[in-house]
């Protein structure tokens, strides 16, 4: 699996950087390049961390985790997730530390720097681009917002050369973190929204209930559940009641189901006179059920 490779060689770039980074701030005296490399670190982190659960997420199902693993990348994607938010509200803090009281900063030094970075990320972001779990993702958001702070610090520190305006330094540093904090909070919201077993972003129960009351022999299809496991694989039970062949009507039901990007199904078939214990509590509940039980009696 590409994916596996990709994150580890994304950690091991940032790792050598960011100890690399560090020692570059202390030498420049840029606070905005030592904050970046502690920021760096605490990606190298959580890529260490999504790395190990995307390896598990791999893992067969088994007798424990019948479903299999995939989870694991989810619980990857929340740490990677909440280390960017508590990243980014560390680098707005510290920006805003700057404004109120500017410092000094070797900006040769820090452009040679900023060069390098922008490189270096340049590279770890190619490898993690065309990933398709949530983990992925995280990761490479990761690598694209290195990307972006490296080239806001070069061109920061090409103008702060020119005009000596140190103020610019933590004013795109913020408009980073800000940005950063965002696409966080869009990536948390996905996650969360898949622990609460949330439908599928783009699949509709109504159209889907429409599709499948289209196949012959199919007189009604009632306890649609649909999720998905980590973001990739959908799942979906039903009831389906039909008098038609089993086997023809699952097939078909099965197809269809594909055909909306929903891959593990599992069917109950019922036939026409079989009563539904749930569904009979359902109506119960429904405000015909006086009429429900009058029709009843007329058998």
């Amino acid at each position: 699996m590409k994916t596996d490779k990709n994150i580890l060689i994304a950690f091991l770039l940032n790792l050598g950087f960011s100890i690399f980074e560090f020692f570059g701030g202390l030498f420049t005296g840029s606070i905005a390049i030592i904050s970046d490399a502690v920021h760096d670190i605490g990606d190298a982190a959580s890529i260490g961390i999504s790395y190990f659960l995307e390896k598990k997420s791999k893992k067969q199902p088994d007798e424990s985790f019948t479903y299999g693993y995939a989870r694991y990348s989810v619980i990857g994607s929340v740490f990677t997730t909440l280390f960017l938010l508590f990243g980014s509200v560390m680098v707005i803090y510290n920006a805003v530390g700057r404004i109120i009281s500017p410092t000094q900063i070797n900006y040769k030094g820090m452009i040679l720097f900023a060069i390098i970075g922008v490189c270096v990320n340049l590279a770890a972001a190619i490898f993690t681009r065309d990933g398709d779990s949530l983990n992925q993702k995280a990761v490479n958001l990761h690598m694209l917002e290195d990307v972006l702070g490296w080239i806001v610090v070069l061109i920061g520190a090409v103008v702060m050369r020119f005009t000596d305006f140190a103020l610019i330094d933590p004013i795109m540093s913020i408009c980073v973190a800000i940005f950063i904090f965002w696409n966080a909070c869009k990536n948390l919201k996905e996650v969360i929204d898949l622990f609460l077993e949330k439908t599928p972003y783009g699949i509709s129960l109504k159209e889907i209930r429409k599709h499948l009351m289209h196949i012959d022999g199919v007189m009604d299809v009632h306890h649609i559940h649909i999720w998905s496991f980590d973001g990739r694989n959908n799942y979906a039970t039903m009831h389906i009641v039909t008098n038609a062949d089993h086997p023809t009507v699952k097939q078909a039901v099965r197809e269809e189901l594909k055909e909306h990007g929903i891959g593990h199904i599992t069917l109950e078939l019922e036939s026409e006179n079989e009563h539904c214990e749930e569904l009979q509590c359902k109506t119960e509940i429904c405000e015909h059920s006086g009429h429900h039980h009058h029709h009843h009696h007329h058998h």
